[in-house]
């Protein structure tokens, strides 16, 4: 099997119309995969070889990096000081010279290599392309078919690439089979080893984000925005928004009318995951007590040192404010920053009962010699206990 070299230059040119390639790139596959074709034709893989394609008159030129030796022992490798005066007249012994050979036509193997290194760095060169143009599409949404399932892994096809969906980036609960079209949000491409990969998402928070901002055009205009943003896919998500404008509606807005907006944003994650909307707030008490709705809030306290809530609710709404799960303050405290705990409204005047009655007994065994102080202070505390207490009463 021969290759004839006179067809190289038509064929560079067909192949990177085809491919969509530019041609100094097909060129170059094509010269280091005879470069490849010429060490296994001589049979030595560590020959230091470089060709050339001439794209105008198809033909195809080997150098070779020989050392200058005073007696050759090695033809491939090395040259006589004599003949290397010939290429160039400063040569030294020791030295390198890079010699031009006429290639050879190769015999079946080495063609058949020829072809192989060619195919691998023309798809090598191809996906590269296709992975820096999807580059700039990351953080965005995407249309996608799934192409195939693999264990917890979704392949999926993107159009001009491949992209894959781990366990951890789906919806959870959510099907997938061959064929089916969805939206994805492009979150990542990755290098490795196996070359570039598209990794896309559909359970990730910016999904929820980008598809109510295709959805809502008042984002583009800056009425309103979201704020923060907290889920759990394909369970529950918890939304803050809010107006820059004056007497607009930011829940309404992100809602729509008769829950259009809402509803074909649950269309695309599915009717599964529920999606609560609530008005951001500068206040940490009050963006807690809207984070936890649809709980009816008592009494929030906020400790800003150790970033932490105590929530105080009626024994009627204790399980509704943690959730199923404790989800329900799991996400509001991922929503607010806060750590925050929940309680019912008679453990919470329990416990201020119990810490300013140990306050009072703490006052009576003050020394008898600070007894005005005493009191003093004593009266103090009792008036703030039933203060406290005639509170959570009312």
């Amino acid at each position: 099997m021969d290759m004839d070299f006179k067809q190289l230059s038509v064929a560079i040119k067909s192949i990177a119309e085809e491919k969509n390639l530019p041609q100094g790139v097909v060129q170059e596959a094509v010269e280091q995969a005879l470069a490849a074709a010429c060490r296994r034709n001589y049979s030595d893989r560590d020959l230091e070889i470089k060709v050339k394609v001439n794209l105008n008159t198809g033909n195809a030129d080997a150098y070779f990096e020989k050392k200058v030796v005073n007696e050759v022992t090695n033809q491939y490798e090395q040259i006589s000081l004599k003949d290397a005066k010939l290429i160039r007249k400063d040569a030294e012994i020791g030295e390198t010279v890079e010699v031009k050979e006429a290639m050879e036509n190769f015999g079946r193997v080495a063609a058949q290599t020829a072809k192989q290194v060619i195919l691998q760095h023309l798809r090598e060169a191809e996906r590269e392309i296709i992975m820096n143009e999807y580059e700039d599409k990351i953080g965005t949404i995407v249309n996608a078919t799934v192409s195939r399932i693999e264990g917890n892994i979704v392949r999926v096809d993107l159009g001009k690439a491949q992209g894959i969906m781990p366990k951890n980036e789906q919806i959870m609960g959510e099907r997938y089979y061959p064929g089916q079209r969805f939206k994805v949000y492009l979150k990542d491409v990755e290098r490795g080893f196996r070359g570039p990969q598209m990794i896309v998402s559909r359970g990730n928070k910016e999904f929820i984000e980008l598809l109510f901002r295709n959805e809502v055009p008042e984002m583009e205009s800056g009425a309103v925005e979201i704020k923060a943003l907290a889920r759990e896919a394909g369970v529950r998500s918890k939304i803050a928004v809010a107006s820059k404008v004056p007497g607009v509606d930011p829940v309404g807005t992100f809602v729509g009318g008769h829950g259009t907006r809402v509803n074909a944003v649950m269309g695309e994650i599915g009717e599964q995951e529920k999606i609560d909307i609530i008005v951001y707030s500068d206040d940490p008490a009050s963006f807690i007590t809207n984070a936890l709705s649809p709980t009816k809030v008592i009494k929030v306290t906020i400790n800003k040192e150790s970033n932490r809530a105590l929530v105080s609710v009626p024994e009627d709404q204790l399980s509704i404010a943690i959730g199923k799960g404790g989800q329900n303050v799991r996400l509001a405290s991922k929503l607010t920053a806060y750590e925050i705990d929940i309680v019912q409204e008679n453990d919470l005047v329990k416990q201020d009962v119990e810490t300013m009655t140990d306050n009072i007994a703490a006052v009576d065994q003050q020394p008898a010699a600070k007894h005005p102080l005493r009191i003093k202070k004593k009266t103090e505390l009792e008036n703030s206990l039933i203060d406290a207490i005639e509170e959570h009463v009312d």
